[in-house]
């Protein structure tokens, strides 16, 4: 090793260690990528949907022109179950109560909350079907509420809104008036925080009650968001059913598979689409967790290229290193061939003579 070295010029050590440096800085962002991918809970209802990967979490955002009701979302899920029926995706679980697919929906607006105390104007998301399964939020009292549920006075508020209202955050259970109807607090959340989270427009008290009682007791904005995890057999199968069947135009709304979302192939293309990936000709006003979802895409895109160009500094000195091995070398393919048959005839004549001993003693 020490001659080996000593062979060496002290430019080619430095080489050498600073591809080894590069390389180990390539292996960090990997990481970092794989770690920070993996933050985004409200993308990953596919794994926590089923665990053999055959199944997909497609979102769509709506512009402010399009009119989605319940009612136009109801529709869908019926021609969502006959087309599967009609493919042969059926239900294989032994549990009677598993389910193919699950969906949820979502309006933002404002609503005004009263307590004893005092009253509350907030922030608000309407929301319907299984919204919590892909927002699954920190509680710190309480459970969830599904927009599925027949009695839908219940609510659910962070914790600047429980001190505000109450004075206190555990209030799980308890009351507040909604347009003088009582709404139960079944949960009290923990805002999620972060310069992301503030960019994104998460800077306020937030609450969560049900569509009907948004559209109704509120200032709502209308339904703006939907979204669905369902069985996808082939690739991309589940995002152009959502697309195609969903009965928006496509120049209204804007679809993504949240499945592979943060893939390497989706970051590079986010790297070839810099400056226009952002442009955005839709009227479409994203909900908070979705800015965040794009603001980890670009973070995710700039790790990606720097790791890119972290990787490509070894790789090239090694095909240097390489090309200068070739130019220099003292065998021909015709000398190696000569030794690797040598070698061959060597052990096949190894176990001629160890067949023959054998049989020598066998007959002795």
């Amino acid at each position: 090793m020490k001659r080996f070295l000593h062979k060496l010029s002290v430019r080619q050590i430095i080489l050498g260690i600073s591809g080894i440096v590069s390389l180990l800085i390539f292996l960090i962002f990997c990481l970092v990528i794989h770690l920070e991918s993996n933050t985004q809970v409200s993308q990953q209802m596919a794994d926590r949907w089923s665990e053999d990967k055959n199944v997909s979490q497609v979102s769509c955002f709506f512009s402010a022109n399009v009119d989605i009701t319940p009612d136009s979302i109801e529709q869908f899920r019926h021609t969502l179950d006959a087309a599967l029926l009609e493919a042969s995706i059926i239900q294989e679980s032994p549990n009677a109560g598993a389910r193919l697919w699950a969906d949820a929906y979502s309006a933002d607006g404002k609503i005004t909350l009263k307590s004893d105390r005092t009253a509350l104007e907030a922030d608000a998301v309407g929301i319907g079907g299984d919204y919590f399964l892909f927002h699954p939020l920190t509680l710190l009292y309480g459970s969830y509420f599904s927009g599925n549920d027949l009695m839908q006075d219940y609510c659910i508020i962070d914790e600047d809104a429980a001190w505000q209202l109450f004075g206190s955050s555990d209030v799980a259970g308890m009351s507040v008036t909604i347009g003088d109807i009582p709404h139960i607090i079944t949960g009290v959340v923990r805002r999620e925080e972060g310069y992301l989270y503030e960019a994104a427009g998460l800077n306020s008290t937030l609450v969560y009650v049900s569509h009907d009682t948004l559209s109704t007791l509120g200032r709502s904005n209308g339904i703006n968001h939907y979204e669905i995890v369902m069985p996808s057999p082939v690739s991309q199968y589940a995002y152009n059913y959502v697309k195609e069947k969903i009965g928006v135009d496509e120049r209204e709304m804007e679809v993504v598979e949240n499945t592979t979302r943060y893939s390497l192939a989706n970051r590079l293309k986010g790297i070839l689409a810099v400056g226009t990936r952002s442009m955005n000709g839709k009227a479409i006003i994203y909900p908070y967790w979705e800015n965040v979802a794009r603001g980890y895409e670009d973070i995710l895109n700039i790790l990606t290229f720097l790791s890119i160009f972290f990787l490509l500094y070894p790789l090239t000195l090694l095909v240097i290193c390489l090309v200068i091995l070739w130019k220099h070398k003292t065998w021909t393919f015709r000398s190696v061939w000569n030794v690797l048959r040598d070698k061959w005839e060597r052990i096949l004549e190894t176990k001629r003579e160890k067949r023959k001993s054998k049989k020598m003693r066998e007959k002795s």
